[in-house]
Formats: C-alpha cells, sequence, structure tokens
C-alpha cells in the first residue's frame, strides 16, 4: 500500500500527467493482447497474425485479411475497465491528463478521456481509399466480405496502423509534446519492446515517472516507481 500512496501523492501533486498505455490496459476489458498467454501470436492460424495484418498482405488478401480482422480485432462489445474509468474522472475532474495509447479499440473515449493520442489509429475510425470518405466501425463489421465504399465503390480501410507502415507523424509529435512536459508519466501495461513507440519515454524529463506492469520491462531501473502488478489492482485502489 506505500507504494500505491506515493502514486496517489504524486498524483495530487502533478499539474500534467501523461498515461501511456500498451495492450495489457485493454486486456482486462477482455481484448487479447498479442504476445501474451492467449494472445493472438500463440493462436493457430493459416499465416502469422503479423503477416495477416500487414500492408502487403491487406492489398493482397483483402477478403482474407477481413475476416481476421472481423473477428479477433473488433471489439465493439467490450466496456471501459477500472483504469479507463479512473483516467476519465482524473480529467472531468480538472486535472490535465493526456493519454498516450498503443490500444486502437477506443475505450479510453467509451469511458469518458478527451485528450487521447492513439499511436496505432483506431478501429472506430474507416475511410475509403480513394475518395477518403468516412465509415464507422459498424460498417466494416456488417459488410459482406471486403467493404467497399458506397460512393465510389473502392475498399474502406480501417485507419489503424498495419505492419510496414509508419506511425502518424502528427500523432507521435502531439505525443512527444505530452511527455516531454508532463510532471508525472505513468506507463502502464506494456513491455516497452515494441518501438517507435517505447522509444518515447526517452522524452521525459518530469519529476516522476511510474512504471505498472506484470512483468519487468527495460525500464525499470530508470523509474521513480515500480509496480509489478494488474492495472485493476492499482487502479481500483486509486
Amino acid at each position: 500500500m506505500e507504494k500505491i500512496e506515493q502514486l496517489r501523492q504524486w498524483v495530487n501533486q502533478s499539474r500534467h500527467i501523461v498515461f501511456f498505455g500498451g495492450a495489457g490496459v485493454s486486456t482486462e476489458s477482455g481484448i487479447p493482447d498479442f504476445r501474451g498467454v492467449d494472445g493472438l501470436y500463440r493462436q493457430k492460424f493459416e499465416y502469422m497474425p503479423e503477416e495477416i495484418i500487414s500492408r502487403s498482405f491487406f492489398w493482397r488478401r483483402p477478403e482474407y485479411f477481413y475476416n481476421f480482422y472481423r473477428q479477433k480485432m473488433l471489439p465493439l462489445d467490450h466496456d471501459p475497465n477500472v483504469t479507463h474509468n479512473v483516467l476519465a474522472r482524473w480529467e472531468q475532474e480538472g486535472k490535465d491528463v493526456t493519454v498516450v495509447t498503443q490500444n486502437i479499440d477506443g475505450l479510453h473515449q467509451k469511458a469518458g478521456s478527451q485528450k487521447v493520442l492513439e499511436l496505432h489509429g483506431s478501429v472506430l475510425r474507416n475511410y475509403c481509399v480513394s475518395c477518403r470518405a468516412s465509415y464507422p466501425a459498424e460498417f466494416l463489421r456488417d459488410a459482406a466480405g471486403v467493404p467497399t465504399c458506397t460512393k465510389c465503390g473502392s475498399i474502406v480501410k480501417p485507419d489503424v496502423v498495419l505492419y510496414e507502415e509508419s506511425l502518424n507523424t502528427k500523432t507521435l509529435e502531439q505525443s512527444v509534446a505530452a511527455i516531454e512536459n508532463a510532471d508525472l508519466l505513468i506507463v502502464a501495461g506494456t513491455s516497452l519492446t515494441v518501438y517507435p513507440a517505447a522509444g518515447l519515454i526517452r522524452y521525459f524529463r518530469g519529476r516522476h515517472l511510474v512504471l505498472i506492469n506484470l512483468d519487468e520491462t527495460p525500464y525499470d531501473s530508470q523509474a521513480d516507481l515500480v509496480l509489478h502488478d494488474k492495472l485493476g489492482n492499482v487502479f481500483s485502489k486509486l
């Protein structure tokens, strides 16, 4: 409890808080990650998951891509958990909280957070590759086969960063600026091994770095506070 009390004190004292979250934030809402015990990388498919959700595979085998995407990557029936809700509550209470997330499920916004930077995009945004018309996630979910634009007939693509694609430059720049300006950086539910996202922690110059993750990370020795625990256990006490 001493660590929880320390974290609570730092949250209360900080003017600018950045929460940098990975897959471990969403797993407690029932959304599987890629590398965990029940993750996609441990399941058996005709192709490796990282190949299926690559840019080249998307264009080569769009029907197979969408069959996989609908089954494994459209978490539309999941709800925010205590971590999402506590972060949203801090913001509603007047704290300056920016969420930088590697997740694509939109659960932070569903919980009520307004300042959310999505490094890998979002399943909730989809667009026509030709005319750029926008479509909701339900359009992709309910489409038969490959979803096509109702205006021009071109394929509709999720606004998520696939393998072989770069992160959005503007989102990266905004994330760096938020981290540089933060008094408190809470890094949670991520192994900090996937780059370039993991490299963002290097821009932090604030007072306190907190790492919350079940397993050790390469940055544990640099943190002011480390909690090897489930996020729900930590945030339910905050």
